[in-house]
């Protein structure tokens, strides 16, 4: 009788172990199973299970693992979802087509916002399909304060008037400059990311100024993600010194420096631009930098980059005819009459042609594998016939203008750099769009701690694709093409992307903002 109850208990308690070890297995909300997991930070790369539980990575194992729902990934490389630092097209359709190009957080940080809480508020309300977040818009803020004209809302187009002095080539006295800063450190105070510097659209601004504005970026202990003063390969005032500058600054502050789009705004002096950076982090000079894989930019046809005195020659003698818009050459007629008439059409210029010049392929090469440089893409928003966008938007309209960048960057960076020409292996690759951005912000903002790592612990933005057919399909004449491969992309542990199609009944994205406790 006592042999009996022993076994029962024994029997019971063995029972009670399994379905113990049972519930365990079947506690994750997703497990994904059999992928090439790969991570960045510790070299990890393996076959292994991946089991999320809400929106965390909970489990990365060789055990069998169980989940309310499963997903297949053999054959599929498991990777940290991608995060983009220079998004300017922060709207739901914007994040929604770069989710298909394998990004889970996009961030406006070159140009940033003004005023920084009606963006978060506007974007909570609408929901995001990817997290999102921005910096403070220096520039905006400037702005207001030269001018008097006070933006209701950070989408409110400038306004100049046209009998004052052009603010964009007036220095502030410093009681303006006292002023913008207080504005700029406004904004952080209501969560900025950092402070984004479009100087090379206020190329006349006092060098005092900023100066000390990135003196409050280093009192604050947030980046400045700086657009060069200069574009141009003539000197004076050439992007060699606008780098110089940036250079300059950081070292005497300390402020962290990120440059925005170093293959662009170095056009074809990179040869001369890219050592002296190196030769600066070396020294212990803090700055990041950033590209991304085109050869053409994309910006307003009015701004100061296309004013003064000979400022075709000083972008490498482009011709009118090398500014598209919709994907057509412009005449110079038509040039000259969108410039005075239309100043804020968008038109891409070409400055590079890396796909018919071997010489252009190598400049921009430079920039895109600059070493623990990040990938970005300085993607837009989308419009029709002139008019951006807006509201719950799917699928994309087949006729819609961007830059081919806004769906594209990130496949192309893959296709083109590991797999067609093999110029840098996949982790490293994947470093370049995940961890190295997560830890150029991680400083300053505390939850990028948790992302761009595939790793137990971390946020559960992951990316799920075959490396042999990941591919950007955008071109300059049709750019309304999302990218194919991501079969799958999960967003804080909710599937967004599924066996290639988006899920526009979810909208997952959470706001990436810096808190009181974060100075």
């Amino acid at each position: 009788m006592l042999k009996t109850l022993t076994l029962s208990l024994v029997l019971a308690g063995t029972a009670a172990a399994a379905a113990q070890t049972d519930a365990q297995e079947g506690a994750y909300d997703l497990a994904i199973l059999g992928g090439r997991v790969i991570d960045p930070e510790t070299g990890l790369d393996a076959i292994l299970n991946v089991g999320i539980r809400n929106d965390e990575i909970v489990a990365i194992t060789e055990d069998a693992i169980r989940g309310e729902r499963t997903l297949d990934a053999a054959g599929y490389v498991v990777a940290p979802g991608f995060i983009d630092l220079h998004a300017h097209g922060q709207s739901l359709l914007a994040g929604r087509v770069q989710a298909l190009d394998g990004v889970t957080t996009a961030l406006e940080l070159e140009s940033g916002v003004y005023p920084v809480d009606a963006f978060y508020d506007a974007a909570a309300a609408e929901g995001r399909a990817i997290h999102y977040g921005a910096s403070v818009n220096w520039s905006r803020a400037r702005y207001a304060e030269l001018t008097g004209y006070e933006p209701a809302s950070y989408r409110d187009p400038f306004e100049p008037d046209p009998d004052a002095p052009d603010w964009r080539y007036t220095p502030a006295s410093p009681a303006q400059t006292r002023q913008v800063l207080a504005r700029v450190e406004n904004g952080l105070d209501e969560g900025g990311l950092g402070v984004g510097v479009l100087l090379g659209y206020v190329p006349g601004s006092g060098r005092g100024e900023y100066y000390a504005l990135h003196e409050l970026a280093a009192a604050r202990d947030v980046p400045t993600f700086t657009h060069a003063r200069y574009l141009s390969n003539i000197e004076p005032d050439s992007s060699l010194e606008g780098f110089q500058e940036m250079v300059a600054v950081s070292a005497a502050t300390g402020a962290d420096m990120h440059i925005s789009h170093l293959n662009s705004i170095s056009l074809r002096d990179i040869g001369e631009i890219r050592p002296m950076l190196e030769a600066a982090q070396a020294n212990g000079v803090n700055i990041t930098v950033e590209a991304y894989p085109y050869g053409a930019g994309s910006t307003a046809i009015g701004t100061a980059l296309f004013e003064g005195e000979n400022w075709q020659a000083r972008l490498g003698d482009i011709e009118k005819s090398d500014f598209t818009l919709d994907g057509v050459p412009l005449t110079a007629a038509e040039f000259d009459r969108l410039q005075a008439e239309e100043p804020t059409t968008d038109i891409v210029v070409h400055f590079l042609d890396p796909d018919h010049s071997a010489e252009d392929r190598a400049l921009l090469a430079q920039s895109i594998l600059y070493p623990g440089g990040a990938i970005a893409s300085d993607g837009g928003s989308w419009s029709l016939g002139g008019e951006t966008i807006a509201g719950d938007v799917w699928p994309l309209p087949a006729a819609a203008e961007s830059h081919p960048r806004s769906a594209g960057t990130f496949s192309r960076f893959l296709r083109v750099y590991v797999r067609e020409r093999q110029s840098i292996g996949l982790s490293d690759a994947l470093a370049k769009v995940s961890l190295i951005p997560a830890q150029i912000l991680e400083d300053a903002v505390p939850q990028m701690r948790r992302k761009g790592r595939l790793q137990e612990g971390a946020d559960a933005d992951i990316v799920i694709f075959d490396i042999d057919t990941v591919s950007d399909r955008a071109t300059y004449e049709e750019p309304a093409q999302p990218s194919t491969g991501f079969e799958y992309v999960i967003v804080g542990g909710t599937p967004l992307v599924w066996n290639g199609e988006l899920d526009t009944s979810v909208l997952p994205g959470r706001a990436i903002r810096r808190t009181a406790q974060d100075d």
